[in-house]
């Protein structure tokens, strides 16, 4: 079999759920396996590619499965949702969210989760895409007064008030006003095309990365300090891990997979992305 493809983003919760493959941790049953990273926006646009040039497995924005949906099916694991929290919008001082109808907002990219819900927020706005990579770039916009808020997603939602910046919004509690229901971010997918067996391994193969992960916390975390980032301590990057990479990695559970679907139904609902039939869940 030609190596398994797979692309997450350079962030610290997708690289520690794939630290176990990365590293050779646990035994891959014969697979043999190529990770890669990219931004969020460039995985949503990726899973997009002709043919064989899309990956096999990769990271996703949920908002961004219908889009993808005929090729590829979710996996119930590896991914990210926010209990009460989420991506938050930040701004200078004297900047309120009554100031942001029409105004130029930083979005990581129109194919986010976070962009959606945004959208699902606040008044029209003007989104100005700059992307998570370089993690300083967004706070260079705000500080050049080239746009007047930035929504933040991953490390930035931390780091924000070291770059004098104050909370105008956390989206995930913004969510879980309207159901109680978490705020799913970002999912990992895979190729049908890889056939029912395939699918099958290969998915236990990524559960039991997150799970072996899980259970060596402190060592990974000082893989991913090695490794260089926004987060520059062990308490930083454990703090960002416990919001994004826990026990919901291994499994969204009941609630997990209703939020991925009251996502999809509200933003079709709202013009903001396609429709799409009910999720189709990887085993």
């Amino acid at each position: 079999m030609r190596p398994l493809q797979i692309s997450i983003s350079p962030d610290a919760d997708d690289l520690f759920m794939a630290w176990a493959l990365i590293e050779g941790r646990i035994d891959l049953g014969g697979e043999r396996v190529e990770v890669r990273t990219a931004d969020t926006h460039a995985l949503n646009l990726g899973a997009l590619a002709e043919g064989g040039a899309a990956p096999d497995v990769t990271a996703i924005s949920v908002a961004w499965y219908p889009r993808v949906a005929e090729r590829y099916q979710l996996l119930p694991h590896s991914g990210s949702v926010g209990r009460g929290y989420g991506p938050v919008l930040v701004a200078p001082p004297g900047v309120g969210l009554d100031q942001l109808r029409g105004a130029r907002i930083a979005v990581p990219g129109r194919s986010t989760s976070a962009f959606t819900v945004l959208s699902l927020m606040l008044p029209p706005f003007q989104p100005v895409v700059v992307p998570i990579v370089p993690p300083h770039a967004v706070f260079q916009a705000l500080a050049d007064g080239e746009v007047a808020a930035a929504l933040l997603i991953h490390e930035g939602r931390l780091t924000y008030d070291q770059h004098g910046l104050h909370l105008l919004a956390d989206l995930g509690a913004w969510w879980a006003g309207a159901d109680g229901l978490p705020l799913p971010l970002g999912a990992c997918v895979i190729r049908r095309d890889l056939g029912p067996e395939r699918v099958r391994r290969v998915s236990a193969l990524l559960r039991e990365s997150v799970a072996y992960a899980l259970a060596h916390r402190d060592e990974a975390i000082g893989w991913l300090l090695a490794r260089g980032g926004p987060l520059r301590t062990a308490a930083e990057v454990d703090a960002y891990l416990r919001l994004y990479a826990n026990d919901d990695s291994l499994d969204y559970g009941e609630d997990g997979r209703a939020s991925v679907e009251a996502l999809l139904r509200r933003g079709a609902a709202a013009g903001l992305l396609p429709p799409c039939p009910p999720v189709d869940w990887a085993p």
